[in-house]
């Protein structure tokens, strides 16, 4: 079966990087903007002797897609990391610099050392290894798309388990994102320490 046009391109790009920098790493996040929960950030070094068919940005992927996918990555990949920066941390720094923090320490997590970083988005921490912003990378680089599948299925898990504790707040249905119904239960049942505080000053929950 010939592999598709997008897996093509995914590949392609970071083929134009591994050239000169063989080891290549996809960093991306997932949950800036829920309510409550860790921001968590993904690092990744693909094997390019084995590629992964169906990578994405995890956005446009279904749920079931993103678990088989996560498989087939820390199956494959040579080295892999996600980090996950709490709620407390958000308050205290804000969002931005929790999710930078979170890039370093997924980064530091890695079994190998990377020649280059590439990051999805347009703004980067301070890293010991030379970083490249892409735009919408997950939309471009295996190996951020990569990054973008672990995170985001990383945090997912970590909210169903909270659901298990506190189910009262169905987190495994909007996964803390700040639906009418999230924001309806937290006026039911108030705030619980997972949540970030700073994102609900305006909503006059705290």
């Amino acid at each position: 079966m010939p592999k598709s046009l997008l897996f093509e391109e995914l590949y392609r790009f970071d083929a134009e990087y591994r050239v000169t920098t063989p080891l290549v790493c996809g960093v991306d996040e997932a949950g800036r903007g829920p309510l409550c929960g860790p921001v968590a950030v993904g690092a990744v070094i693909l094997d390019a002797q084995r590629p992964i068919e169906g990578l994405n940005d995890s956005k446009k992927l279904s749920e079931a897609k993103r678990e088989a996918l996560y498989d087939a990555i820390t199956q494959t990949a040579l080295a892999w990391h996600v980090a996950l920066v709490p709620p407390e941390v958000i308050d205290e720094i804000n969002i931005l610099q929790a999710t930078h923090l979170g890039m370093q320490q997924a980064v530091q997590g890695l079994a190998l050392a990377p020649d280059v970083i590439l990051l999805d988005g347009n703004s980067a921490p301070a890293f010991l290894r030379p970083c490249v912003c892409v735009t919408k990378g997950d939309a471009q680089s295996a190996s951020i798309a990569a990054a973008s599948i672990l995170a985001k299925v990383t945090r997912d898990r970590h909210m169903i388990e909270l659901d298990a504790q506190y189910p009262q707040y169905m987190l495994a249905q909007h996964k803390g994102y700040g639906t009418k119904l999230h924001y309806e239960l937290l006026r039911e049942h108030g705030i619980q320490s997972f949540y970030r505080k700073s994102f609900l000053k305006k909503s006059g929950l705290v």
